[in-house]
């Protein structure tokens, strides 16, 4: 936990500084064509002693307050469907995208009105693993379990009880247990995950189906014309991990499941995760071999004309810092490129 707060706060001073240099005037050219941004939950705050996944979501209070903030600076917001013409255009104004990852249930009930009441269109991404109650949200039930108990049994190369009595342990279990997902075949540990809950009462694939949009309540979104959905594979698994064929797969059937419900096949993809190590260029190769015109990471950074649009940067609008200071920081790209003199 002190590693944690240490990283916030190492953070925070960053976005100070961008900030800062912001106000000056230098560094304008950071900011490229505009953003996208990344959501996951939206929602009230719910205090938990312990919430390993607070930096995936933020109030509606903030979205609101990042969205006028965008408008404040100057920046028009537009579909990702329409961002691949912006980025070929002569435009000089920026733009910014809102995405949301996984089909939550609050981005119908909180985060939508939100985009409402501003007409600002947004993308939910969705799993058809998660739409049909398949496949669990593996950060989801850990952090649920770790909740519940002061020691957590778990296999590894053999079985392993790790202490889950303070802040501290809890997190040690959460992150050995998080890149142990990450390390041996992902379908497997996430099986083992799913038979340990059910061990403590806990189903997991309730969880799911407590959390996430069902095929009913994606379609009662895009009633919402300023909601659009795209393909985030069956599965949820890290791509670069998979064969060829399997990850062509799972990207081909998400896109059939979108359309199932849509009428209308996507053309945008979010890789799951996103970040260095779970997307390969052979994966952007897929995607647009598979018809995809935007496919979005999570590696931070600012739009460009020169980008590769199936390895598009997203900015995560984070549940540690919910400033509209820190967006226009964040926006500005300033502290993107400090990150990458260093």
């Amino acid at each position: 936990m002190l590693r944690q707060a240490a990283k916030r706060a190492a953070i925070t001073g960053g976005l100070h500084v961008a900030r800062v240099i912001g106000t000056t005037g230098l560094m304008r050219d950071a900011r490229g064509r505009g953003a996208i941004f990344t959501l996951h939950h939206v929602r009230p705050k719910q205090p938990l002693a312990f919430d390993p996944n607070g930096h995936l979501e933020i109030t509606p209070d903030f979205l609101e307050t990042a969205i006028v903030r965008l408008k404040r600076d100057g920046y028009r917001f537009i579909t990702l469907d329409a961002l691949p013409v912006h980025l070929a255009s002569n435009d000089p104004r920026p733009v910014a995208v809102f995405t949301l990852d996984d089909g939550y249930r609050n981005n119908l009930e909180h985060a939508a009105p939100v985009f409402s009441r501003h007409a600002v269109p947004f993308t939910v991404f969705v799993a058809g693993g998660f739409i049909d109650r398949t496949n669990i949200l593996w950060w989801e039930v850990l952090a649920d379990l770790l909740n519940r108990n002061t020691s957590l049994q778990f296999q590894f190369d053999g079985i392993e009880t790790l202490p889950a009595e303070t802040l501290q342990q809890k997190q040690a279990a959460f992150d050995r247990i998080a890149a142990f997902i990450q390390t041996i075949d992902e379908a497997t540990a996430v099986e083992r995950l799913k038979t340990f809950a059910a061990s403590q009462g806990v189903d997991a694939l309730k969880l799911t189906a407590d959390l996430t949009l069902d095929a009913a309540g994606l379609k009662r979104l895009i009633e919402n014309p300023l909601a659009s959905l795209g393909a985030h594979t069956i599965s949820h698994r890290a791509l670069a991990r998979l064969p060829d064929n399997f990850a062509r797969d799972e990207m081909e059937q998400s896109a059939r499941r979108v359309e199932a419900i849509t009428g209308r096949r996507p053309v945008s993809l979010a890789y799951p995760y996103g970040y260095a190590g779970t997307v390969s260029p052979r994966d952007h190769r897929l995607a647009q071999d598979l018809g995809f015109t935007t496919a979005v990471t999570t590696q931070p950074g600012t739009l460009n004309d020169r980008l590769d649009k199936t390895a598009l940067p997203r900015i995560s609008l984070n549940g540690h810092f919910q400033k509209a200071g820190f967006v226009s920081a964040l926006a500005s790209g300033i502290a993107f490129q400090l990150m990458g003199a260093r």
